[in-house]
């Protein structure tokens, strides 16, 4: 992570678009070789890496072909906005469906129905927000309430332009609600407060990550459950986790972005590479990479690693993505008229 983390991701995404586009003969008799681009978001980089060694073999073993996956990430936001802009890519696997949705109603490129086509809505894990102090916890934090504490800096990215900070923004606002009886006014204060704890605002889940875990800054990372774990090993000795009172089921969405792949002949590629997700390997990659299975198999196999929580859910705590996003994260929105910096 300490290495990927300084790639830019703007070159990236620009090298990767460039090179998905293009599909060779692996032999004049043989199978052609595909290359499909994966737009995921920012805490996937080390999953897909793996995922997509054991997705090539499975592909060769079947079809007999060669098949290459290249990867873009980013805030789930931002890579949504670069797909709408031409950004090929063949399968996109993000941090909320909302950010799928709009790929579809902008630039007809997901069918209408994209949540139907793999199991679990097209989710095929779930995770949630927990948090990431420094070792031996110093400024004591243990619930979203000691967030704003005097002298408590908070780490967490952007709503605008990341999935996982509008999942860290609204188990915030669960967590209010429950505190405050309700009181809406003060859920609000409450949340406004949340962000003139912070010093820095990232774009993604991992710039907050880098900002928190190598640039020292903060002494409490809203963090994606998986990502928690992976600044534990690779910097050992220097973090704990922290599970919170409440927190919210997040269930990041996969979809093939048909129009693209369609045009570039990937379709079948592409429509097995997500449903390779749901196989056992899949599940079982999923469950080693801290994020929490579908498959209650895999689920059972992995349990150790996942504490039970109290998690509220996006349609029974906030009426759904769609109006979520129009009463707090759109232009004008409640997070627009609460950050001030």
């Amino acid at each position: 992570m300490k290495t990927i983390l300084l790639i830019p991701a703007a070159l990236a995404a620009l090298f990767l678009g460039a090179s998905c586009s293009k599909r060779t003969q692996s032999s004049s008799s043989g199978p052609a070789a595909i290359t499909l681009l994966n737009v995921s978001y920012d805490p996937t980089r080390e999953f897909y890496a793996e995922f997509n060694r054991e997705f090539a073999a499975h592909w060769k073993a079947t079809n007999g072909g060669e098949i290459r996956i290249d990867q873009s990430h980013g805030g789930s936001g931002k890579q949504a906005r670069s797909v709408i802009d031409g950004l090929e890519a063949d399968v996109v696997t993000l941090a909320l469906s909302l950010d799928v949705d709009i790929l579809g109603k902008e630039r007809g490129l997901v069918p209408p129905d994209w949540k139907t086509r793999l199991p679990g809505n097209s989710s095929p894990y779930t995770s949630t927000i927990v948090f990431v102090v420094r070792k031996g916890n110093p400024k004591n934090i243990r619930d979203w309430g000691d967030l704003v504490a005097d002298g408590v800096q908070v780490i967490t990215p952007n709503p605008k332009t990341g999935g996982a900070s509008r999942w860290c923004y609204l188990a915030a606002w669960a967590w209010g609600r429950r505190a405050f009886q309700g009181d809406e006014a003060k859920v609000r204060d409450y949340v406004k407060n949340l962000y003139q704890h912070v010093p820095v605002l990232d774009s993604g889940a991992r710039g907050s990550t880098t900002t928190f875990a190598q640039r020292g800054i903060g002494d409490v990372l809203l963090s994606w459950e998986n990502e928690a774990h992976l600044i534990e090993k690779e910097f050992p000795g220097q973090t704990d986790i922290i599970y919170p009172s409440i927190s919210i089921l997040a269930e990041p969405s996969v979809a093939v972005v048909e129009a693209v792949a369609r045009k570039k002949g990937t379709l079948d590629a592409a429509r097995a590479y997500l449903e390779f997700l749901y196989s056992e390997k899949g599940q079982d990659l999923i469950g080693r990479h801290y994020y929490r299975p579908r498959d209650p198999k895999a689920a059972a196999r992995h349990a150790s690693r996942f504490p039970a929580m109290n998690l509220v859910t996006i349609d029974a705590e906030f009426g759904g993505w769609e109006k979520a996003q129009q009463v707090h994260f759109n232009d004008g929105g409640v997070f627009d008229l609460i950050y001030q910096k």
